[in-house]
């Protein structure tokens, strides 16, 4: 399963260690790194379980699943910039006297912010149940399609049902696979550009030559696929485009 795709069908209890199990699979919900099950993998000289590895993976890699989780956009998030200060520094361990000094405001007003997300957290507990309850009475064709990780542009163009995602792929695309011409508008663009970032793979590294050879087998026009997946934030590459990589 995608990363992102775990990512936003993570328990809490998975959202809290930054990773999910998938099948045999303990995989980073941040980059999409996989470590299977039975494996032994070294980390530093020091050898670990599966498990053990994709927690030093996240330690090493993206720091603390706090600060990753804080990183995502606030549309997610649902904070704003003054709450997202305030957290910091009660994950940081300080008190409210501290805070208040660093942030010169009351410490009342530090007090009173803690209980506002406090029961912030209690209204998102009932909405997340009553969300789940809801959504498993819609039908999968009509469920809203998720936003890819790498996504650079979060808006109505990703209003997308399973049902029309299927629909655009069968207009857009031959029996071979091929696609038969690219579309001008821009939730078509997205549908066509998702089933092409599937064929690329999580945490490999292509060669400009190697992502040419891949785009070539869909369209002639290999570069303008090349544009718009980076653009579109499917994947990504170094400034001097020696390597390139999915972030979908």
């Amino acid at each position: 399963m995608e990363s992102a795709e775990l990512f936003w069908k993570a328990s809490i209890e998975d959202l809290k260690r930054g990773y999910s199990l998938d099948e045999r699979n303990y995989v980073c919900h941040y980059c999409g790194m996989s470590f299977e099950e039975g494996v032994v993998y070294t980390v530093n000289g020091v050898f670990f379980d599966a498990k053990r590895t994709v927690e030093e993976h996240i330690k090493s890699v993206h720091g603390s699943v706090f600060e990753s989780l804080m990183a995502i956009e606030r549309k997610y998030t649902g904070l704003t910039e003054l709450q997202c200060e305030l957290m910091r520094g009660f994950f940081s361990g300080l008190d409210d006297g501290e805070i208040a000094r660093r942030m010169n405001i009351n410490r009342s007003t530090v007090r009173n912010h803690r209980f506002r997300l406090k029961e912030k957290a209690k209204q998102a507990k009932i909405f997340l149940v009553l969300f789940e309850l809801m959504e498993e009475k819609i039908k999968k064709e009509d469920r809203i399609i998720d936003v890819h990780r790498g996504a650079t542009m979060i808006d109505d163009r990703y209003v997308i049902t399973e049902a029309e995602r299927e629909e655009k792929i069968k207009k857009f695309f031959g029996e071979d696979g091929s696609l038969i011409r690219f579309p001008k508008k821009e939730k078509d663009k997205l549908i066509v550009l998702m089933k092409i970032a599937g064929e690329f793979t999580s945490n490999r590294i292509y060669s400009e030559k190697e992502v040419n050879e891949i785009l070539k087998g869909y369209y002639d026009d290999y570069v303008l696929l090349r544009r718009y997946l980076i653009e579109y934030g499917f994947i990504t590459r170094k400034p001097d485009g020696s390597s390139y990589w999915s972030i979908f």
